[in-house]
């Protein structure tokens, strides 16, 4: 890679940071842009998981010190996505990649529709608790989505969000802030096992990751004075763009050029 790939990388990742601590889905950006200066794509992958290592640890900072994570649940959701994002990033090793746009798209299109539906979800705290059945529900989706979480990411801290704002019945505060301490366990262990298998590169990495540090370390403070009203209005406007663009543009792509003998082998890779 050259100098100025890398300078446009961290661009790239600065600003995605400073945004997705609200939205997520940084993984829906960065991982392309790293396709883009010719990165492989398991290599990608697991570099921008140790970089979103970082980013989670800069974006959780700031919502220690005010309004913070959920500490009750926090435990069993960190063990939840523990076990979910090491079977996750055993998973990349071994399985094709060529339907993950499809899903994500899927999902946070999903996601916003039923934000759309229940409008005062998380911008109102609920005067009650969660039913048994909401509580079930959340901690299952934890670990299932901690296995998508170690496997790609993309879409990852979006939907797990949608999920404690609704199963839980937390603010947007309250989730946005759990969340990002969540993912800093479920792209640490991710990328632990990644590092194990020589797929990390670690000079573009530990430049990728300072980046996004000081970017989810402003994003995070910024999004503290926001509140939960203008945080929901910019986490349902990122999830309709992102979702219809994967939908519109990624999907598309990728079945009008399934059967190119090209496309076969980047998803070999």
């Amino acid at each position: 890679m050259t100098g100025l790939q890398v300078l446009l990388l961290a661009a790239v990742f600065f600003v995605t940071s400073g945004v997705s601590v609200v939205t997520g889905s940084t993984s829906l950006i960065t991982v392309p842009a790293m396709f883009e200066v010719g990165i492989a794509p398991r290599t990608a992958i697991a570099t921008n998981m140790l970089a979103l290592t970082f980013l989670s640890i800069g974006g959780s900072l700031p919502f220690l010190r005010g309004k913070g994570p959920d500490l009750r649940r926090l435990p069993w959701l960190i063990v939840l996505t523990l076990a979910g994002s090491i079977c996750g990033a055993f998973l990349l090793l071994i399985v094709p990649q060529g339907s993950v746009p499809f899903v994500v798209s899927t999902a946070m299109i999903g996601v916003a529709i039923f934000s759309l539906i229940y409008r005062r979800a998380g911008v109102d705290r609920s005067p009650s608790p969660p039913p048994v059945a909401g509580e079930i529900a959340g901690y299952t989706l934890t670990f299932v989505l901690g296995i998508y979480g170690g496997f790609f990411s993309g879409g990852y801290v979006t939907v797990l969000t949608a999920v404690y704002v609704v199963m839980f019945r937390m603010t947007f505060v309250e989730a946005i802030a759990t969340t990002k301490l969540v993912n800093i366990f479920s792209s640490g262990v991710a990328t632990v096992i990644f590092m194990g298998h020589g797929l990390v590169n670690y000079r573009l990495g530990a430049i990728l990751g300072a980046t996004m540090f000081v970017g989810a370390l402003l994003g995070a403070r910024f999004a503290i004075r926001l509140g939960n009203e203008w945080l929901r209005r910019i986490y349902l406007t990122a999830v309709w763009l992102l979702g219809l663009k994967m939908l519109l543009y990624d999907v598309t792509r990728q079945y009008v050029s399934c059967g190119s003998p090209e496309r076969h082998a980047v998803s070999a890779e």
